[in-house]
């Protein structure tokens, strides 16, 4: 018994020995560093996805990174130096990236979940950053012509920074609005009772938000969230009007996964119409929508693929992927950043980018009225006009003067108030 313990011991020493050498070699850290980085891959895919969501909903947005992860550590040691330093600096770029929603979350409501291997994933990211740079400190050359030495290497300064602005940029973009999202329900300040509400969506996830009861038989949606669309919320409550606010999914209380671009957020619009058609106090052909930005794609998206939307506001959109980018004419600029980013989103959100706002215009039965600001982002005008051109409803267009980007209601807050209430009026007044 006591030599069979004692072989056990040493071999136990033995592999320790190994693996205490092997993580003093450059091989050994990759590997370990990117073990780290795919442990939170899986921890937050697989292990322990987002309320309502499964394991089954992330196998792209999970297996992907995962594949190229594992590839890399088998890979590694049989690369050159040069191509190394690239895969370490890349891994180390998305273990640092993938590390943001953990301290995202942790600082707005404390460490849970896969949190713990999110932060993990962050030292594990520097470590490759820096395996990264001294590789390529050690490889470089030196025993070629003066000039030609620091021309390579300005080439090469400006190669990285061309992919990281063009490349690296939309990229983290599309992760952190696809893993992080507003954490806590805001502060209401909606200047009328409210209550606390839940509804479900089609597919299943449990949206929370407020309700403000209706004095005139009608509804309107604002959105997206309870935060920015409490203004509107309560112009809308002066004037008699229901109105539903509530976390989109994957935000506050809501359950799923986040998606700021808005990819199948007309969901939470349908399931919502939905909860107010049921309200004794409403009408159900009396119900409306005022959206802010991505909020005012997605209106624009439900209104088109469903008739119980009688009239919509949307303010300040312009595109959600590369695909509006096309249709709204953008130059190459934006479609090469653009297109980063919609394939990126893809992986992220296990889903294909949804029709051009443009095509789904004239696909809307009810009014429409589309807002933009007159300082707002540079896609807002162009994007507008055409959607006006393209809607075959009754229609209304406004270049809101002095307004950035939504912000229709600080620049001009009488005449938004008049222009939004008096379309709502007219489009949502009693059947006869």
């Amino acid at each position: 018994m006591s030599t069979v313990a004692h072989s056990s011991a040493d071999s136990r020493r033995a592999v320790a020995t190994r693996v205490a050498a092997a993580l003093r070699t450059e091989v050994g850290l990759a590997r370990l560093a990117l073990a780290v980085v795919s442990l939170h891959v899986v921890d937050d895919n697989f292990l322990q996805p987002n309320r309502g969501t499964s394991a089954g909903d992330h196998l792209v947005s999970g297996l992907v990174p995962l594949g190229l992860l594992v590839l890399a550590g088998i890979v590694y040691p049989r690369l050159r130096a040069g191509a190394r330093a690239t895969i370490a600096l890349l891994a180390g770029f998305f273990g640092v990236l993938a590390g943001t929603e953990a301290v995202h979350y942790t600082r707005a409501v404390g460490a849970s979940g896969d949190d713990y291997t999110g932060l993990l994933s962050i030292p594990a990211g520097l470590l490759l950053i820096g395996l990264g740079a001294i590789t390529l400190w050690r490889s470089r050359r030196t025993d070629d012509w003066l000039w030609w030495r620091y021309l390579r290497r300005l080439l090469l300064v400006a190669a990285t920074l061309f992919a990281a602005i063009a490349v690296l940029l939309p990229f983290a973009i599309a992760y952190v609005v696809t893993h992080a999202a507003r954490a806590k329900v805001p502060t209401a300040d909606l200047g009328a009772p409210y209550e606390n509400v839940e509804f479900t969506t089609a597919d299943g996830l449990r949206l929370k938000g407020w309700y403000i009861r209706s004095h005139n038989r009608a509804a309107v949606i604002s959105f997206p969230g309870r935060a920015s669309s409490q203004k509107r919320a309560k112009l809308l409550a002066r004037h008699g009007y229901g109105v539903l606010l509530f976390d989109r999914r994957g935000e506050g209380e809501s359950a799923g996964d986040p998606n700021t671009f808005g990819w199948q957020g007309e969901r939470d619009i349908r399931a919502a119409v939905a909860f107010l058609q049921r309200q004794p106090d409403v009408d159900p052909g009396r119900i409306g929508g005022i959206g802010l930005s991505v909020g005012g794609e997605m209106m624009i998206e439900a209104a088109a693929e469903s008739s119980d939307l009688k009239a919509i506001v949307s303010e300040g959109a312009s595109s959600r992927s590369v695909r509006d980018e096309i249709a709204n004419g953008s130059g190459w600029q934006e479609l090469l950043g653009n297109s980063v980013a919609t394939a990126a989103t893809s992986v992220f959100t296990n889903n294909l980018p949804p029709s051009t706002l443009k095509s789904l215009v004239p696909k809307i039965s009810g009014a429409a009225f589309f807002v933009y600001g007159q300082r707002g982002q540079p896609a807002e005008r162009p994007a507008n006009r055409a959607f006006f051109a393209a809607a075959r409803g009754h229609k209304a267009l406004w270049e809101v003067p002095g307004s950035g980007h939504i912000g229709g209601t600080e620049a001009q807050p009488a005449e938004y108030e008049r222009r939004v209430t008096e379309f709502f009026d007219r489009w949502l007044r009693p059947q006869r």
